[in-house]
């Protein structure tokens, strides 16, 4: 049922929206009683204390003996509990201190038939006295019950609120003020409250599923581009790019999805690039080897022959070797395999080594070789066989492009809190749009391919990666026709003597 994300999210908020709406309104509705409950007994007690207040004027003006004026006193007291017991919804009865019931007025037909009953004896009086001995104590302001009044209002069959204050004269409780009301009436006010409340959060929670729909679609739309976007890139589609203006996380979820894409579709034509010049490197030694062994075995290359083309065919198979090596040497780099013992070593003394190691080319080419040593002996930081190939990748690429008595220039220093070494050859230098591309497995320039074509075109991309797993820099500086110098850092060795 829930498959999508659209009708996931409009469920989920739906329920959380009813949630929350159920929980506010069962708070509401219990607060509703406690606050509506409280209010009329407020109102109740504020009618009883005019009452009281009341009476306690005609005491004091009762000595006058006029017996109009008494008989006005009468007349408006009466008035007065007919309005209180109208405005409050209530029962008034005027109660002496053993019980007896002096005054009783009424909403309704209830008030007379609930009196009637309790006249006995010519009188009308409370016949539990728990009924009116806690309020003819004084102790308290008012008295307030809730229930049946001790079987008073048990046959009405509802609950009913009272509130009973005393009027006290001269330090004595002369009579009480009652005042009773059915809760119905308190609970029809809580009712018509909560009534609007759930007519609000109805209207609301229509409201809340349209706007919803409207976010979930907003939402969902730009996810389901993404879905499509992804299922065309796993099938190898990585031209597809997400169209996607946002400035939210989705907006910032399709401007990843669209770097990723940018980044596997490089990754593609590498990958492409790589196949096709591990092929073209394999390919042209394999068939020369195979065409020389055919015109030895046929007869086709005369006997006299043999040594040279052999010679040939044991270059080319040792070239094989080289770019094997080469590629699992990457390969172990690129994948996190190599291992570096890291020592303190005497930079400038490997650097000579280096040099005699590449006698041979340097010879045979006439090149004048100077090194630039800041100090007689600088200590450096890493793994010594892996710097020493970086230094003959180095050395090996300057011989290659410099021409004839040309020049290196071998150079270390300090700088910062590393050790800076430099090879520099005034050799045919490299164009600004090669520059970032001779990091590249197997980039050969045409001016490469002219001059050696010897090499696997994997030197460059495995000293990077050298230097890289010592967590340092290489650069390179070049112009075309002025020469090349190649620069990168280590980290500075103790002193091993």
């Amino acid at each position: 049922m829930l498959k999508t994300l659209f009708s996931k999210i409009v469920v989920i908020f739906i329920v959380i929206l009813l949630i929350s709406t159920s929980i506010t309104g069962v708070m509401l509705y219990f607060f509703l009683g406690n606050f509506v409950s409280q209010e009329k007994e407020y109102e109740l007690n504020e009618s009883a204390s005019i009452i009281n207040n009341y009476l306690i004027y005609v005491n004091e003006n009762s000595n006058t003996g006029n017996i109009a004026i008494h008989r006005l006193h009468r007349y408006y007291f009466e008035e007065l509990l007919k309005t209180f017991s109208y405005n409050t919804d209530s029962i008034i009865w005027i109660v002496s201190p053993d019980g007896k019931i002096l005054e009783s007025v009424g909403t309704d037909r209830l008030g007379d038939e609930i009196v009637s009953k309790l006249y006995e004896g010519g009188i009308f009086r409370l016949p539990d006295e728990r009924q009116y001995h806690r309020v003819m104590q004084g102790n308290e302001d008012y008295i307030r019950e809730r229930g049946d009044f001790y079987g008073l209002f048990k046959e009405t069959g509802v609950s009913w609120l009272t509130v009973a204050r005393p009027l006290i004269i001269d330090g004595e409780v002369v009579l009480a003020v009652y005042l009773h009301t059915p809760i119905p009436e308190v609970e029809r006010a809580r009712t018509v409250v909560f009534n609007f409340f759930i007519f609000s959060v109805i209207v609301s929670v229509i409201i809340s599923v349209i706007l919803i729909y409207i976010f979930s679609l907003r939402l969902s739309s730009p996810l389901k581009k993404i879905n499509e976007a992804a299922k065309l890139i796993a099938n190898g589609e990585f031209g597809k790019r997400l169209d996607i203006s946002s400035s939210d996380e989705i907006g910032e979820l399709a401007d990843s999805f669209n770097n990723m894409a940018s980044a596997l579709e490089k990754i593609e034509e590498m990958r492409r690039g790589f196949i096709a010049n591990v092929s073209h490197e394999l390919r042209t030694p394999m068939t020369s080897i195979r065409g020389f062994i055919e015109g030895i075995l046929d007869g086709t290359i005369p006997e006299e022959k043999h040594r040279d083309y052999l010679n040939i065919v044991k270059d080319e198979t040792m070239r094989l070797n080289r770019l094997t090596t080469d590629l699992l040497d990457l390969a172990r780099m690129e994948s996190g395999e190599m291992e570096l013992h890291m020592v303190s070593f005497n930079i400038n003394e490997l650097i000579r080594r280096s040099i005699i190691k590449m006698q041979s080319h340097i010879i045979k080419k006439k090149i004048f070789v100077k090194a630039n040593f800041e100090k007689e002996d600088m200590f450096a930081e890493g793994d010594v066989d892996s710097i020493e190939r970086v230094i003959l990748n180095l050395i090996y690429n300057a011989v290659k492009f410099v021409a004839e008595e040309g020049r290196i220039i071998l150079t270390t220093k300090y700088y910062k809190d590393k050790i800076l070494v430099s090879v520099e050859d005034n050799g045919i230098g490299i164009s600004e749009d090669e520059i970032d591309l001779i990091w590249e497995r197997f980039y050969k320039s045409d001016k490469s391919r002219g001059i050696e074509k010897k090499g696997t075109g994997l030197g460059l991309a495995i000293v990077k990666n050298i230097i890289q797993e010592h967590k340092q820099e290489i650069w390179v500086e070049s112009e075309l026709g002025e020469g090349t110098k190649f620069s990168f850092t280590l980290n500075r060795g103790i002193s091993v003597k």
